[in-house]
């Protein structure tokens, strides 16, 4: 049903035609995203807001604590010192946030920091928006999880035992953490971890993305990490067709970078493009779990 009310938004924005994408089976790489008639280079093709998203820790009062907007200005901080960019994501960010507010987050938080954590953040983010309603605690399963080492299945073990703490220590009743076992909480760190997009936003117009290229590559462009659906089933490519941008805030949106024939598959870039090919081949490996066959790396570039 998640999945359809994306579709439909997606098609809601194509006002000029009909949908631009489908999800469909791949030959190889599992679900992938199709063009649906001929799209001219950048076109834009959708946007997506995240199932769950989360600040960079060391920026939690430099960016929206909901839409991770940068800061300018005064904002509005919550009773937790927290910034938000303005009543409405105040108001979007209520629910969770008066679960959070419950509890004590310090041994959480040095857990995490300690060891260099930041997915934890997202997966004790929706736990709190299982326990408002805010989201279904199985809203995450239609991705794909990542691969698991012994040695990460440890860690996980340990981070669920101080996340569970927190909530019991606050005086969570169980009626309502019932869904927060070490199963689920595996489940979906493991879905967190492959399918995460490092937000890093850009500009503030189309415009400026176009006159300055150099602003997608920006060092200090990061400003937290986000789950989406649609996204998601964009299988990669090191010479990718489309590309995903960040403008104001944590809502992505999806171009065209070259033109596309109907049929085609889209597909993004996962890394870095500049790094040669045994660079990226490594990283593709070791972070998700998969070879790379695109044309590029055939050729050796």
């Amino acid at each position: 049903m998640l999945l359809r009310r994306c579709l439909l938004s997606t098609a809601a924005a194509a006002a000029r035609g009909p949908p631009p994408i489908r999800v469909d089976l791949t030959e190889s790489a599992g679900r992938g995203v199709f063009a649906t008639r001929p799209i001219p280079t950048g076109e834009f093709l959708h946007s997506a807001q995240p199932l769950v998203c989360h600040p960079s820790p060391s920026l939690l009062h430099e960016v929206c604590y909901s839409c991770l907007r940068r800061k300018a200005g005064a904002g509005r901080a919550s009773s937790g010192g927290y910034y938000f960019c303005s009543d409405a994501c105040r108001e979007h960010a209520k629910g969770f946030h008066d679960v959070e507010k419950n509890a004590d987050w310090s041994s959480f938080e040095d857990h995490c920091s300690s060891r260099g954590l930041k997915y934890p953040y997202m997966v004790k983010r929706l736990a709190c928006m299982v326990i408002s309603g805010a989201a279904n605690a199985d809203c995450l399963n239609i991705l794909q999880p990542a691969r698991l080492h012994q040695g990460t299945l440890i860690e996980m073990e340990e981070e669920f035992e101080v996340l569970k703490s927190t909530f019991r220590k606050a005086g969570f009743q169980e009626e309502v953490t019932t869904f927060l076992t070490k199963e689920w909480y595996v489940n979906v760190l493991t879905r967190i971890r492959i399918n995460t997009f490092r937000i890093e936003l850009v500009a503030k117009s189309y415009e400026d993305l176009l006159s300055s290229a150099a602003a997608s590559v920006s060092c200090d462009a990061s400003v937290g990490n986000a789950v989406y659906m649609l996204p998601s089933f964009y299988n990669h490519d090191c010479d990718p067709n489309t590309h995903i941008v960040w403008l104001e805030n944590v809502d992505a949106k999806l171009k065209a970078l070259r033109d596309i024939e109907e049929g085609e598959e889209l597909r993004i870039c996962y890394i870095d493009t500049s790094m040669d090919v045994n660079a990226r081949q490594r990283i593709l490996a070791d972070g998700f779990g998969f070879e790379c066959h695109c044309l590029r790396c055939l050729s050796g570039d």
